[in-house]
């Protein structure tokens, strides 16, 4: 019977040891889980932002602006002529830069 209890002993060391081992696994799978779910939530908020920015990336801002008012003003804005004065003609390349740009 002694014989026994020691075996039943030795069964009990060795499932609390398991045990032991199975509760690190499983604490340390837990914390990976959480940090892989905040990277996966950090890369779609990222992906969310990046689709914003495109979205409003296609509206004309102040650089088109300038351009335009650059333009009206009687200067070239293409790279052709950039700077130069227009002779009260309008410049085919301009427009077609403002309206690549515009779109």
């Amino acid at each position: 019977m002694e014989t026994q209890i020691g075996e039943l002993y030795e069964q009990l060391g060795d499932l609390k040891g398991k045990l032991s081992n199975l509760l690190e696994d499983k604490h340390r799978l837990e914390m990976e889980n959480h940090h892989l779910r905040s990277r996966l939530e950090q890369a779609d908020d990222d992906f969310k932002e990046n689709e914003v920015v495109k979205e409003t990336s296609n509206i004309p801002g102040e650089g088109y602006d300038n351009l335009a008012r650059l333009y009206e003003e009687g200067f070239h804005i293409c790279n052709v002529h950039f700077g130069t004065p227009r002779q009260e003609e309008d410049c085919l390349f301009c427009l077609e830069f403002l309206n690549k740009t515009k779109k």
